[in-house]
């Protein structure tokens, strides 16, 4: 059964950092019922919920997936770009080595945020230019045997803020936040912004943000089962539904 690793989000949420956008007013409660809808999905989809130990302090530690990238049986601890974050990374480092997982981890000067991380089958595509560095990549590529490919993120937080790859590993963006949609092999554009991010549930269903429903519709044409959630009150915080979880396959 494939597991994912969630973190419930933080009472001070609304104090997150936001870089690429204007800070909006939050709603707490209702971004607490949505996590829990986001959760209650991937339960539906067949996965098995993991939480980690919440992190209240922490205003953005809902947004677990920066915590970590992992290949295989190894699970690469994050270094996060924004030092305010740096707090959120041991506790999630701690159930994962008791997972099984080897933990290794991304060391000074190198920054490294799990959602600048995209991996389609041998090749980790890893965004550059906002919270992750050069150095960064080079430290994965000697960590893992992977094929470590450095793209350039300067439009959006995150390279998982941009693009996110289909079942059929078809990266799929909102072009005009991609800043390089030729450094893939395949490229889909999509007509709406969140219709760029996408969790792979199995092979031929999605998770994504139901403020996308053309997106949603053109996945639907591709063959694709697809399951929506509303994350609106994360969207102002720049996340998406990559950010909430780290997904543990089989």
């Amino acid at each position: 059964m494939p597991r994912a690793l969630v973190r419930r989000p933080s009472p001070h949420l609304s104090d997150g950092l936001v870089t690429h956008i204007a800070r909006q007013p939050l709603d707490v409660a209702l971004a607490q019922r949505q996590w829990e809808d986001y959760v209650a999905a991937l339960a539906a989809a067949g996965w098995d919920i993991i939480e980690v130990p919440p992190a209240p302090d922490h205003p953005d530690s809902v947004f677990i997936e920066d915590t970590m990238v992992l290949w295989g049986d190894t699970a690469v601890i994050a270094r996060p770009g924004a030092p305010e974050r740096a707090g959120e990374v041991a506790t999630a480092a701690e159930v994962i080595a008791d997972l099984g997982f080897r933990t290794v981890p991304i060391t000074e000067p190198a920054t490294l945020d799990g959602g600048d991380v995209l991996k389609i089958e041998d090749t980790m595509y890893v965004g550059v230019g906002g919270r992750t560095t050069e150095s960064a990549c080079e430290q994965l590529a000697e960590q893992l045997d992977a094929s470590v490919v450095p793209v350039p993120v300067s439009l959006v937080l995150h390279l998982k803020s941009a693009v996110t790859a289909l079942p059929d590993g078809t990266v799929v963006g909102f072009p005009p936040l991609v800043d390089d949609p030729y450094a893939f092999d395949d490229f889909l554009p999509v007509p709406e912004e969140s219709g760029a991010h996408v969790v792979v549930l199995d092979d031929s269903t999605v998770l994504m943000d139901a403020s996308a429903p053309a997106t949603a519709e053109l996945f639907r044409d591709r063959g694709l089962n697809v399951v929506t959630v509303d994350i609106s009150e994360y969207e102002k915080l720049e996340g998406c539904v990559t950010c909430l979880s780290v997904r543990l396959r089989d």
